[in-house]
């Protein structure tokens, strides 16, 4: 048994002194151990020690600084996440595997995951199954979580030592897109949760990552993991907090939402963030900003305890309001190359006369998320004033007449060529409530150009009825003002 308080104290002095080699610490620590068997040792000690492994095997310290912004704009998944996935396919089918026999299963099994999804149908995960979702859906949800993550890295709250927790981490995708969003020298501690035969294939995609991406993989269902099952203790991971819980694509396959991502800010640090996304259909969509407000503090059959609140994107923009609108809201990423998978998959599935390429293919990246922390902060720091603002709840007083407003856009242009159309809320609404852009100029070209989750001040929009969608429409035109007040 290796003197790991030998380790970490030699390890502390050296430091600042020079990079860590295994070698010289083994001829401190008593019975002098094999380098190799101190190298494990810092491995296992690193994230404490903040401490990264380089390429040449010594140990430098991880920069104080919070992660910067990436950049994130992938335009294809990486070649190497693409081998590691067609690798599996052939181990399982053969060269082949997209034709005949085992490709049918396969489009099969993608096809009834896209309907089961529709009608909110309860999804079962065998191998097959696991395999299909990785083709289909691996590519967009290894994108979504970096896009998500730039709310968090533009404040500076993203260490680069994080101990992480993938709840429903699935085939991998939101794994592997946390790795390629951090920088090199970022240590992760990271835990998911998966109980199907999803971890056949996340396994093989987590042999991908590098060596201070440190993977565990627990088997067992998000309710046994935190010890919301009866009787259930929860699992000793989670006596030590996590900086960043994730939720990718999986609420809406719990039977009780609610009270797992309840569990799941118990065991979040007071700063961490839990991190949730869904795709932005409406059912889904819709569903995880219900989740979100059962969640916050002060919401009707919420859970005051946790004190969570919503850093983005949906802000609550008047401090004592509570949305009840149907909150369906999501953001939109440039689409991704096809991937290889994708392709050889939807070119050899036969085609009727009704059947159209592209079935198989899937590189939109469109989702809905939020973002809740306990620590009060908010991506955007701002509150609207009564003496300045009219809320939107209260649109129903203010038909026909010109006001103003503060609002977060909460969509791109949802027009289709005419007059633009953006979704907007204020925390306020109880109705959905629209931007129409009937005549744009130099003056309100800033709600054009504001960003998903902008906070913008609309002065002098007119607020119009719209009997047909029963929702509020604010139209901007020549005698509008709108400013940008936090992008």
């Amino acid at each position: 048994m290796i003197d790991r308080t030998a380790v970490r104290n030699n390890a502390n002095y050296l430091r600042n002194v020079r990079p860590i080699d295994p070698e010289e610490i083994a001829e401190y620590v008593e019975g002098t151990p094999h380098p190799a068997v101190v190298r494990e040792t810092l491995r296992e000690e690193a994230f404490d020690l903040r401490l990264r492994e380089r390429e040449d095997g010594a140990f430098v310290p991880v920069e104080e600084a919070p992660v910067d912004p990436s950049g994130w704009a992938p335009e294809a998944l990486p070649e190497a996440y693409s081998f590691a996935l067609e690798d599996l396919l052939v181990r399982e089918y053969g060269a082949n595997w997209h034709r005949d026999d085992s490709g049918d299963e396969l489009r099969e099994r993608v096809r009834r995951m896209k309907t089961d999804y529709l009608y909110e149908n309860e999804v079962e995960y065998d191998r097959v199954a696991a395999l299909g979702y990785a083709i289909y859906h691996l590519p967009a949800y290894y994108a979504t979580v970096g896009y998500v993550l730039d709310d968090l890295t533009e404040n500076g709250l993203l260490d680069r030592t994080l101990r992480v927790l993938d709840v429903g981490a699935g085939v991998g995708g939101p794994a592997l897109g946390l790795h390629d969003y951090l920088p090199d020298d970022a240590v992760v501690e990271y835990h998911a949760v998966e109980p199907s035969a999803a971890t056949e294939v996340l396994d093989r995609m987590l042999e991908e990552t590098g060596r201070n991406f440190r993977t565990t993989v627990h088997e067992t269902t998000a309710e046994a993991f935190l010890g919301i099952d009866e009787g259930e203790e929860p699992s000793s991971a989670t006596d030590d907090p996590f900086d960043l819980v994730i939720f990718g694509n999986v609420l809406s396959e719990l039977a009780d939402p609610v009270a797992v991502a309840e569990a799941a800010l118990d065991a979040l640090a007071p700063d961490g963030s839990l991190v949730a996304f869904a795709p932005a259909d409406r059912n889904t969509a819709t569903g995880l900003r219900r989740i979100e407000r059962a969640l916050v503090a002060g919401d009707d059959g919420g859970y005051p305890g946790n004190d969570a609140e919503i850093y983005s994107p949906a802000l609550r923009l008047w401090p004592d309001a509570i949305p009840t609108d149907p909150g369906w809201s999501f953001d939109v990423a440039p689409d991704l190359e096809v991937p290889p998978f994708q392709r050889r998959l939807d070119e050899a599935a036969a085609r009727g006369e009704t059947d159209e390429p592209g079935e198989f293919v899937n590189v939109d990246v469109q989702f809905a998320y939020s973002i809740l922390r306990r620590d009060g902060k908010r991506r955007v720091d701002v509150e609207a004033s009564a003496e300045r603002c009219a809320r939107m709840a209260e649109s129903e007083r203010h038909v026909t007449d010109r006001v103003n407003l503060l609002a977060v856009k909460l969509s791109h242009d949802l027009s289709e060529g005419d007059n633009a159309l953006y979704r907007v809320g204020d925390g306020s609404q109880a109705t959905d409530h629209y931007f129409v852009c009937t005549r744009e100029t130099a003056l309100n070209r800033d709600l054009r150009e504001a960003g998903y989750g902008s906070v913008v001040f609309v002065e002098n929009g007119l607020v119009l009825w719209n009997e047909d969608e029963g929702a509020y429409n604010v139209v901007v035109d020549d005698e509008t003002v709108v400013d940008l007040v936090a992008p």
